[in-house]
């Protein structure tokens, strides 16, 4: 990784702007400030998923689009189509793709972009792109897509982009190895967990939030978004069986009707989403921690980012037993349920905790820098992708 090489990145289904409204937070977002930054890359193209066209004109005309850090041979480029949303047909979703890769191919052949490797959050984008231009390809794995209840009509083609990935022996990194196995690549592969940003959380415990200073304590927190995942039957057990712990739970809610079973348990708290600055604020004045996920496909193929964010707060952590959790440190207390968690949220709460320099160490090991070492290791390695047209899915 000596010489500067050209790359092409694309987001999944999210865009540069969703990125940037929620704080560049998630591994994607990360990855992309990293390639920004790094300089092992020269050429620089950003994608985004097809949006429709009369949607990208309206932002447009509103001038609500955040500005992208261009510079020669630099660019954020948004395939338009009429439709916003993927077909569900496989052949139609391979049509859909390889119109993508063409228009990638021409916007970098404008930047002087040559022969780039290619990092894609995409499994359809990975498998049904050509990419007979680039010199390789990764797809980077953040969730097991495949296992996602909301893009259960997808399924169908997931299984066909894993089979494709696998045949074709591109390279895949993935925050987990359950999403390794799942996929169970024949090309170079690399687990890279989730990490955390060093800068965010080094220093003094910043004044909790005023909504969060009226809560008494012992407050054990779980952040994140409040959908499916939570186990709010198991929240509302171990709030009844602890009732002097005092259960934050900070995120947005996609389905406030999915929370409703919450409201009146006096011990539950629910806040909305919030930003960087005052999620590290909310988390380093807390006395614990919660993973209280529902064990599914999906939530055992995580790395969730929150438990990197707890860790680096300083704080305890009472987690559901999942793979990639057990792995993330020896320090997290594991409960059958989180209606189990109630003996060991008094243990955790009765520890000494993390020292400063446990705490600051745990930071400077999983930093998103570690991270992306490895990253980019993989995916500006030599090579020549070989993608004849036999490996390629009929359209």
């Amino acid at each position: 990784m000596n010489a500067s090489r050209d790359v092409v990145f694309t987001f999944s289904y999210e865009t540069y702007a969703d990125a940037v409204a929620r704080g560049m937070m998630r591994p994607p977002d990360r990855i992309l400030q990293t390639l920004l930054a790094a300089d092992e890359v020269d050429g620089l193209l950003v994608a985004n998923p097809f949006r429709s066209l009369p949607s990208v004109l309206a932002r447009r005309l509103r001038g609500t689009e955040p500005h992208f850090p261009a510079a020669p041979r630099r660019a954020l480029v948004t395939p338009t189509r009429l439709a916003r949303t993927d077909p569900v047909d496989v052949g139609r979703i391979v049509r859909s793709y390889r119109r993508y890769d063409a228009l990638l191919r021409e916007r970098a052949r404008s930047l002087g972009i040559r022969r780039p490797a290619v990092i894609t959050t995409n499994p359809l984008a990975a498998a049904f792109c050509p990419f007979a231009w680039s010199s390789t390809v990764t797809y980077f794995g953040r969730d097991d897509w495949l296992s996602s209840a909301a893009r259960h009509a997808y399924w169908p083609a997931y299984r066909a982009a894993y089979r494709q990935i696998r045949e074709a022996e591109i390279a895949v990194a993935a925050v987990s190895q359950e999403i390794i196995d799942r996929i169970d690549p024949l090309g170079p592969r690399a687990v890279i967990p989730n990490g955390v940003d060093p800068a965010e959380w080094r220093g003094a415990p910043p004044p909790a939030p005023g909504w969060l200073a009226e809560i008494p304590t012992p407050r054990a927190v779980y952040a994140g978004t409040l959908d499916q995942r939570l186990d709010i039957e198991g929240i509302a057990a171990l709030a009844a069986d602890r009732p002097a712990l005092q259960i934050v739970l900070a995120g947005p809610a996609p389905d406030p009707e999915y929370m409703a079973a919450l409201q009146g348990i006096p011990n539950v708290h629910v806040h909305g989403g919030m930003g960087r600055r005052e999620l590290v604020a909310t988390l380093r004045n807390c006395q614990l921690s919660l993973v209280a996920h529902r064990r599914t496909a999906l939530t055992e193929a995580m790395s969730p980012l929150k438990v990197y964010e707890y860790l680096a707060a300083g704080l305890p952590v009472v987690s559901v037993d999942l793979g990639p959790i057990r792995r993330a440190d020896d320090r997290i207390l594991i409960a059958g349920s989180t209606a189990e968690m109630g003996p060991l949220t008094d243990r955790a709460l009765a520890g000494d905790g993390m020292t400063e320099d446990e705490r600051l160490a745990f930071i400077d090991r999983h930093s998103w820098a570690s991270r992306h070492e490895a990253v980019l290791s993989l995916a500006l390695r030599s090579g020549l992708l070989h993608r004849s047209e036999e490996f390629l899915p009929a359209a």
